[in-house]
């Protein structure tokens, strides 16, 4: 039982320190390569289409509402500069889950057991995984958004009020 206190306890502090972690980082990301450029199997994030992400990806947490120091995910008027923002964000977040995951194995290398293999699995598959993948969605859409924003001169389409490319809100 002490090996899963302490794997808890591990698993808790490197999830708060991601946020410094994710504050360090610079935000000149290119999303034409790897790792952030789609894999082909994502089809531009029509994949997550078939996993039902728009109707589950607004009620996870999403920091920016918690912490002040994240830009928050609202683009109810977009602009070049600000879905830029939001692509290097995404690209911040995912780099973060990924380093999550990759950290909770070291709970496994410390303490041992079944229940800390347990822990770790939840821990990856449901605190780490699903906003991975929220990175992923959003980042093919993001773009496009922004290619269209730059075409129109950084400005919406004419005539609508707002672009329906992304929901009101894109969790990042």
């Amino acid at each position: 039982m002490r090996k899963l206190l302490r794997s808890a306890i591990y698993l808790v502090a490197i999830s708060l320190l991601s946020n410094l972690l994710g504050g360090c980082l610079s935000r000149n990301f290119r999303t034409d390569v790897f790792p952030f450029k789609p894999f082909a199997f994502e089809r531009d994030g029509k994949i997550y289409d078939k996993l039902h992400i728009r109707k589950w990806k607004d009620k996870v947490p999403d920091m920016s509402k918690y912490l002040r120091s994240l830009p928050r995910k609202a683009l109810l008027e977009p602009s070049c500069g600000r879905v830029q923002l939001l692509v290097q964000e995404t690209c911040v977040a995912e780099l973060v889950h990924v380093v999550l995951i990759l950290m909770s194995f070291v709970a496994l290398i410390y303490w041992p057991d079944w229940r800390t293999a347990l822990l770790v699995a939840v821990y990856d598959l449901v605190g780490n995984l699903p906003f991975i993948m929220i990175q992923r969605y959003n980042r093919p859409r993001l773009l496009h958004l922004a290619a269209k924003l730059e075409h129109n001169g950084g400005l919406p389409a004419a005539g609508k009020k707002k672009d329906r490319v992304l929901d009101d809100t894109v969790p990042v």
